[in-house]
């Protein structure tokens, strides 16, 4: 009884059958993806928050062996009681404590850091808390880090002929207007400090006077305060009176009165009060030369590339309605073109992988059939960033470089379909039927050939610790775009094969060649011109690519074609007697 060695793959076969379906399927893809490039966030790292909680503590004036005695044990004893704490380290120097509490990888960071406040509360309650000088007790700073959001994604530098004041004031009336982007979660100010009152008390003159620290502490502190002085009832309503008592201008602090015995002893007979600058903290420099800069990072998991298009303009409207001329602005250190240029080499590569797949599988398909392959190439990865976009990724170096490595493996499968329904086409047997047992044939195979592919790429994804964190975003990204290229290779390759692939080709002939090369270029033409109006790179990439396949389409005609038969018909079979 002969063996029937006819088989089918239920899935490719309801594809072929169901052309109409595949073609909206075809459809749903293009647009997702489309959408997806266009609207998906792109930053230069992928959102990656520890599951560590920070807790620092600042203590002026207080040696370490103190700061640890009264704040860092407590924390610490207080946060042994936490459920899912991994570890807890701290470190003590003078004035400063921070205490780091490492939790569980299940456990999340915004519970985490609520359970850390509340044993920080229960802490500062008991009465061994220590206080500052100005009797408020010591507040400790709870909060956890987000790499994404720690990142600077641009420097704005500005320098001029004006004191380093001058420039911190622009710096932050555009510190002000950057701040309310909805992408920006912060813009710091570094290269000026803020300016402090100091007094400089002159010891000996202090003996002589018999006037003691607290003397002078508690009589700056009475002059430079605003009291309530009760209420009023006017017209039936009551108003508040303030005796506003602030020192405005630091001179004035000459003519407090330190001490009255005997005659009063002002604050200017005894010290040197002088308005100065903090000790500098931040030194901002712009090829060598001292700036006010402004550090700006953005929240997680927004789009990088349109912060810094909405901070420039702003920038060239502040230049022209309210900073003076001489001011002169720049802008440094922009991630956005490096995460830009990232996406653009993905572009070009998947265009370039394109042209070389064709060109190389037309010599041994033709060119009609190694389209089809062509083809998968692009669909596969506007499928793979629609998934991405739905699981919430955002196009990162990770994600990018995930889709860049995948896209040299994703055309495998197509290479494999097309290549076996052709040489069931080429022994005599009809199109549907050669699509329906090619699929069949080679279905199973190239399943296992992608699983295999993916499990050596799982290990990345168990890497434990932050590292893990940073590195599982690769594995995940080449598992879409591998599922994307066999979804792909399943579906839309076998009902494309099912009715368009042929085993010879047909000769393009003038008149065609004439009639579709100048439809392309001239759509191609539209849209280049269109592109430069609106200033879009879409429109221009689109114009050119139409263009170069127009000129492409005399190429293949006239030098591409005869070198194709030649290989087909002579060279390949003098290999193929040569290795019999």
């Amino acid at each position: 009884m002969a063996k029937n060695n006819y088989k089918e793959f239920k899935i490719s076969s309801w594809a072929i059958d169901s052309k109409m379906t595949v073609y909206v399927i075809m459809a749903i893809i293009l647009f997702a993806g489309l959408a997806a490039y266009y609207t998906m966030p792109r930053e230069d790292f992928p959102e990656i928050v520890e599951t560590k909680i920070y807790v620092s503590s600042v203590n002026p004036g207080n040696a370490a062996e103190d700061v640890e005695k009264f704040i860092t044990e407590p924390l610490e004893e207080e946060f042994n009681d936490i459920g899912g704490v991994k570890e807890i380290t701290s470190t003590t120097v003078q004035d400063y404590s921070i205490v780091i509490v490492e939790f569980e990888e299940s456990v999340d960071v915004d519970v985490a850091k609520t359970k850390v406040k509340d044993k920080v509360d229960i802490v500062k309650a008991e009465t061994t808390w220590p206080t500052m000088d100005n009797g408020a007790k010591v507040e400790p700073n709870v909060f956890d880090l987000n790499f994404s959001e720690e990142m600077p994604i641009l420097n704005i530098n500005l320098t001029g002929d004006f004191t380093v004041q001058q420039l911190k004031d622009y710096a932050e009336h555009l510190q002000d207007k950057v701040e309310l982007l909805p992408q920006i979660k912060e813009a710091t100010v570094r290269g000026a400090e803020e300016m402090e009152v100091e007094i400089a008390v002159d010891i000996y003159k202090m003996s002589a006077s018999k006037v003691s620290f607290d003397n002078i502490i508690n009589a700056i502190r009475s002059e430079n305060t605003t009291i309530s002085g009760g209420n009023v009832l006017t017209n039936g309503l009551r108003k508040n009176i303030r005796v506003l008592g602030e020192i405005d201008d630091p001179q004035e602090l000459q003519n407090v009165v330190v001490k009255r015995d005997g005659g009063n002893i002002f604050l200017r007979d005894i010290a040197e009060i002088k308005f100065r600058e903090k000790d500098r903290t931040t030194f901002a420099r712009e090829y060598g030369k001292p700036v006010v800069m402004l550090d700006v990072k953005k929240r997680a998991g927004k789009n990088m590339i349109e912060a810094v298009e909405s901070i420039k303009q702003i920038v060239q409207e502040e230049e022209a309605n309210y900073y003076p001329e001489s001011l002169h602005i720049s802008l440094t250190n922009d991630q956005s073109i490096k995460t830009e240029n990232q996406v653009n080499d993905l572009v070009n590569n998947i265009i370039f992988g394109v042209i070389l797949v064709v060109l190389v599988l037309m010599f041994f398909l033709g060119f009609r059939n190694a389209l089809f392959v062509g083809f998968a190439i692009p669909l596969s990865m506007f499928m793979s960033l629609a998934i991405v976009s739905f699981f919430g990724l955002t196009l990162n170096t990770m994600v990018l470089f995930g889709l860049v490595m995948g896209l040299g493996m994703l055309v495998d499968n197509g290479i494999v379909v097309v290549e076996n329904v052709y040489s069931l086409m080429a022994q005599g047997m009809p199109r549907l039927k050669a699509a329906k047992q090619g699929m069949g044939e080679i279905a199973w195979p190239i399943i296992a050939s992608t699983a295999t592919t993916l499990a050596a790429f799982f290990p990345l994804g168990l890497w434990p610790g932050t590292i893990g964190k940073f590195m599982i975003f690769f594995p995940i990204t080449l598992s879409i775009v591998l599922f994307s290229s066999l979804f792909v290779a399943l579906i839309i390759n076998s009902m494309l094969t099912s009715r368009f692939m042929e085993t010879e080709e047909e000769p393009l002939s003038r008149k065609r060649l004439i009639r579709t090369s100048a439809i392309m270029a001239g759509v191609g033409a539209i849209l280049l011109i269109a592109g430069f109006a609106v200033d879009s790179g879409g429109f221009r990439g689109m114009g050119n690519l139409l263009i170069f396949f127009a000129i492409m389409l005399w190429v293949y005609k006239y030098a591409l074609a005869g070198a194709v038969d030649y290989f087909q018909y002579t060279s390949l079979k003098k290999l193929e007697n040569f290795y019999e």
